[in-house]
């Protein structure tokens, strides 16, 4: 039998304030994973783990398929635990110590073209028999989404006090708690009073929900990510998935000239690494554009 309360997850998940909602559960739910996959091995408790325990539970994960990212996320999950016993006085020694797993590259979603934007952000594409209310809160939703290379959980998360409609622009808290301050393009502004004319009958469906809520679903409740895939799925006229926008936006900026650090800061990546992947995405357009466009290439 599995002793949860030995293990203290609620308590370890409530000292992680620096992190976003999304970043929370899925450390909650590693830790929840390990821990009964250690009492399946009569592991109860968290002091009784040692390294050689983590490194199985590594094979374990390995044997199930999983992505190498998934592992090491399961991993950080496990080490920021055991940091925080150790910081709290709870245990004395950390299993993880010595432990490593690379991420891996990673994938970026595909960049979307020209035609495939505009069958996204075109009002065409939404279908004729398509409430008013709901084609005006998906342009608005997808226009900032790409104009503004917004996170979903950023863009799930804006209020009507985040926006600054007059100076095209938005406040926004990112991955850490960070607030930074983004751009809006001119259609996302219009899109954006257009549903801002009607946001109030619509979220006036759950009168118990947040009252300043920027977007909501059709229950009359804040979006969520889950709501904003339903979107883009529905208007996409190619499989896609939202964060497609996300790196649409960077790399459409890094093929126009935009600086590096520059788009570092609209997209508020703590680390310019991170954002240099956007550059290998962007040389690689340019080299097959001139390989298709060039006699002699």
């Amino acid at each position: 039998m599995l002793r949860v309360e030995s293990w203290r997850i609620d308590d370890f998940s409530a000292s992680l304030t620096a992190l976003s909602e999304n970043t929370v559960a899925s450390y909650s739910s590693d830790l929840r994973g390990f821990s009964e996959w250690c009492a399946r091995g009569d592991i109860t408790d968290p002091d009784a783990v040692t390294r050689a325990s983590i490194r199985r539970y590594l094979a374990f994960l390995t044997t199930r398929s999983f992505a190498r990212r998934t592992i090491a996320r399961k991993t950080a999950s496990i080490r920021r635990y055991y940091r925080w016993r150790v910081a709290t006085g709870l245990g004395s020694v950390d299993p993880t110590t010595g432990v490593s797993v690379t991420a891996g590259d990673g994938r970026l979603p595909r960049v979307l073209d020209r035609s495939e934007l505009n069958g996204l952000l075109v009002i065409s594409a939404s279908s004729p028999d398509e409430p008013e209310w709901r084609r005006r809160r998906d342009d608005a939703v997808l226009e900032v989404l790409y104009g503004s290379g917004l996170r979903v959980s950023e863009l799930c998360s804006l209020t009507v006090a985040s926006l600054s409609l007059a100076q095209q622009a938005a406040t926004v808290w990112g991955k850490g708690a960070k607030e930074r301050r983004v751009p809006l393009s001119e259609p996302a502004v219009a899109a954006l009073h257009a549903w801002l004319a009607i946001r109030a009958d619509v979220l006036a469906v759950a009168p118990d929900g947040p009252s300043d809520i920027l977007f909501g679903n059709e229950r009359g409740k804040q979006l969520t990510p889950r709501d904003v895939r339903r979107i883009v799925d529905r208007r996409s006229p190619v499989p896609t998935h939202p964060h497609a926008l996300r790196h649409s936006f960077a790399t459409h900026l890094l093929d126009g000239g935009a600086d590096l650090r520059a788009v570092q800061e609209l997209l508020g990546h703590s680390d310019v690494a991170t954002t240099q992947r956007y550059t290998h995405v962007s040389r690689e357009r340019l080299s097959a554009a001139y390989r298709e466009a060039h006699p002699r290439a």
